[in-house]
């Protein structure tokens, strides 16, 4: 069963359940990733569905930083709870060290020495941390170990 076919079935459940969170967030998940294909139109293969779901949490995230400064602690506590549903369906996040090891080895296989060349080693790490790590965090961490800022 691949992923796609996983969110439908949970959908399914959670209207059979009752689950209205569960439900909603599912289905708005489902329709970001539908989204995505017609714009492309293609059918998103696993990781491509994993990257859309990537960015529904990090679009939560987003949220819940913007409510907590307003004192919405009702949509805080909403909104996590949809990220830790959606999390479920994302790869196991890369601990520091793995994220380590997989920085050096991008920066030995590109053979980088500057932060010039920093295109080069996140083009190598990019398909193989899509959707288990943050982006920005991964770009500030190759650029210490290249010797920037």
């Amino acid at each position: 069963m691949n992923l796609r076919q996983r969110l439908q079935a949970d959908i399914t459940a959670a209207m059979r359940s009752g689950d209205a969170l569960r439900r909603d967030t599912l289905r708005m998940a489902e329709n970001a990733i539908y989204n995505a294909e017609k714009r492309e139109r293609r059918t998103y293969e696993d990781d491509e569905v994993a990257a859309v779901l990537a960015r529904e949490v990090k679009t939560r995230r987003e949220s819940v930083e913007a409510f907590r400064v307003g004192g919405r602690a009702d949509l805080v506590e909403k909104e996590e709870a949809e990220i830790a549903i959606l999390a479920g369906y994302l790869p196991e996040p890369l601990g520091e060290a793995d994220l380590a090891a997989l920085i050096d080895e991008a920066i030995a296989s590109t053979g980088a020495t500057s932060p010039k060349e920093m295109g080069k080693v996140m083009g190598w790490l990019s398909p193989r941390i899509r959707g288990r790590a943050d982006g920005r965090q991964v770009s500030a961490s190759v650029t210490r170990r290249l010797g920037g800022a």
